[in-house]
């Protein structure tokens, strides 16, 4: 019996393991230093993410007169998006790399 347990465990291991099945949907998160592939859907496989903060757009948006820049997420269009106020209304807000704020909808 105990030799049937190590066997099992090797034919478990070689076939029913979805943790090493790579499926279309996956793709590897970096290609060489430096690099950064983007692994979310409506990305380009390999775009090149720059290396900005969320910290750096808060900054830039505050620079602009936003004030209470909260929720900021990276998108694939190497953009920050995030909400804040300006004149005391809130605000959807998009920040790039290079520190341009364009609001976002209306």
């Amino acid at each position: 019996m105990l030799k049937l347990i190590p066997m099992a465990a090797a034919v478990l291991f070689a076939v029913g393991s979805p943790a090493f099945s790579q499926t279309a949907t996956q793709v590897p998160t970096s290609l060489s230093p430096g690099t950064e592939a983007v692994g979310v859907p409506g990305c380009h496989f390999g775009e090149k993410i720059d290396s900005t903060t969320a910290d750096d757009a808060a900054k830039f948006a505050q620079a602009a007169g936003y004030t209470s820049v909260t929720g900021l997420k990276k998108s694939c269009d190497n953009n920050w998006h995030g909400q804040a106020m300006l004149n005391g209304a809130p605000v959807n807000v998009m920040i790039t790399p290079d520190g341009r704020v364009v609001q976002e909808g209306s």
